[in-house]
């Protein structure tokens, strides 16, 4: 089935084993105006990986996921390349990769199961670990005093009592999609 912004658990996995947060990331031109949800990114505006992947988790932002997508692999077809890599090492054996952001397309789909796997593996990384249960934070906004506020459009971890994130999506195509993951006296559970 179609994923949706699920999706961007995968990127986010692909990125943090690309480069390191404190990566300084130029947005490409090519970023700017992504359709979908966004954060407004600027074309040549400076931010750090780990800013673009609170915006990429918590805002869902399909530019920043397109931002990370060019800069650590040159292109949005090289990093889906990456990413079904990842897919291929992780075993799954029912999903592909088009693009990093989760925007409909036939060749882009998943399991319950193989979601389940990937936020496995994302979570085994305490900076994605911590993204995903953040509620809210600021990053800044094109290099000026402002700050662009990001919101976790998860309501689970105001809702449910040991909720530690994970992704939240929707386009009309997947309808809504949820990969979520509680925490209590050490065992970790996901659900999708």
């Amino acid at each position: 089935l179609p994923m949706a912004s699920t999706t961007k658990i995968m990127t986010a996995l692909c990125a943090v084993e690309l480069a390191e947060p404190s990566r300084v990331i130029s947005v490409s031109p090519k970023a700017v105006g992504v359709e979908g949800s966004s954060v407004y990114l600027y074309a040549e505006e400076e931010l750090t990986l780990e800013q673009l992947l609170y915006a990429l988790l918590l805002e869902s932002a399909n530019d920043a996921a397109t931002a990370i997508a060019i800069a650590l692999s040159g292109s949005v077809e090289a990093f889906a390349d990456c990413m079904n890599d990842k897919a291929r090492e992780l075993g799954l054996q029912d999903t592909h990769f088009e693009n990093p952001h989760g925007l409909d397309h036939e060749q882009h789909y998943t399991t319950a199961h193989d979601l389940a796997l990937i936020t496995r593996a994302a979570l085994q990384h305490p900076i994605l670990r911590a993204i995903v249960a953040t509620r809210k934070t600021n990053i800044p906004l094109n290099g000026t005093q402002g700050v662009r506020t990001l919101l976790n459009h998860n309501k689970l971890l105001r809702m449910y009592d040991g909720t530690i994130g994970v992704k939240t999506g929707f386009t009309k195509r997947s309808g809504r999609c949820l990969v979520s993951a509680a925490e209590r006296e050490g065992l970790t559970l996901i659900a999708v």
